[in-house]
């Protein structure tokens, strides 16, 4: 066996910087940790008889941590204690306290659902960007995603998730829940976000996705057809979702154009689903039950305004 070296007490000789390592760094300065801690603070576990409880900024960046790299409680437990870069952009050193372990990360997850604290965190960073001069402008892209779930019924109520349903896209069958959201057509930001089953249809949902002052919506031909609804919520948009190009085999060329001219910005909606189900991994349901899943999503989209904007907000020094 090798003699150890002081490598392995952190006087490592050679080094790299990783992409997970610079992530951190930049998360670290781009989110608004004392404004989301303060939204969390009056719900917290003050001291008393029992144990401490551990400190909430360090819990909620081992959620975040959950957030970004898609694992488990018992997953992010073993990370921290396996990744020097997620201990230290936790703040733990392990010479003088364990890592939360899962139970504790649970729990921290079920005072945020239960509190419905997701969609606060999505509109206290919503907030945080617009102080910040980025803000939402008049065009609004909608779209929706699916979000997979288990369809097997091996499970301990032998029975698929009632919260989850079914449906075709083209000639496949999926079944899961819908992640519908409504991102800014300048800035690329997630305004609003809603989740259902998979079977809603992606109109249904349309008048919730709409912040009101639009003069521009934009979306696919899921859509089509929805300009009443876009007019009642948003009086002063126009309807620029895609229309129908092709019926009884007869191929409208003109249309077909326009839409290609608006799927040109109707496209940037691509690179925000691909970031929550990509970068992200929120391709898959974690839990069971839709409530706990549509929180992950608010908790998902505001990382994801975070992370988009992460230059912008590293250039101006927030």
């Amino acid at each position: 066996m090798k003699q150890m070296t002081f490598a392995t007490s952190g006087f490592e000789r050679y080094a790299k910087t990783t992409r997970r390592a610079a992530f951190l760094v930049e998360m670290e300065q781009v989110v608004p940790w004392g404004d989301l801690c303060r939204l969390i603070e009056p719900v917290y576990p003050k001291p008393g008889n029992g144990r401490p409880p551990v400190g909430l900024e360090r819990m909620l960046r081992t959620y975040f941590l959950q957030q970004w790299f898609n694992l488990s409680d018992p997953a992010v437990e073993e990370a921290l204690y396996e990744s020097v870069s997620m201990r230290g952009f936790a703040g733990i050193d392990l010479g003088r306290e364990p890592v939360p372990d899962e139970t504790t990360v649970c729990r921290f997850r079920h005072l945020l659902e239960e509190h419905d604290l997701g969609r606060r965190l999505f509109e206290e960073v919503h907030r945080y960007l617009e102080a910040q001069g980025i803000k939402i402008a008049r065009g609004t892209i909608v779209d929706a995603t699916i979000i997979n779930a288990p369809s097997s019924t091996k499970n301990a109520d032998k029975a698929r998730d009632p919260d989850m349903h079914q449906t075709r896209k083209g000639n496949q069958w999926y079944f899961g829940m819908k992640a519908h959201v409504g991102v800014d057509s300048k800035t690329r930001l997630i305004h609003a976000a809603v989740a259902t089953a998979a079977h809603v249809a992606d109109s249904a949902v349309l008048a919730d996705l709409l912040h009101g002052e639009e003069t521009r919506v934009w979306g696919d031909q899921a859509y089509r057809g929805q300009t009443d609804v876009i007019k009642e919520h948003a009086p002063k948009a126009r309807d620029f979702t895609n229309r129908r190009y092709r019926h009884r085999g007869v191929v409208d060329e003109q249309e077909r154009r326009k839409n290609r001219t608006k799927s040109s910005v109707r496209s940037r909606v691509e690179h925000v689903i691909g970031v929550i189900k990509r970068v992200f991994g929120f391709a898959k349901v974690r839990y069971r039950g839709l409530d706990k899943n549509a929180h992950r999503l608010f908790v998902t989209c505001a990382l994801a305004n975070l992370f988009i904007v992460r230059r912008h907000l590293l250039r101006s020094g927030a």
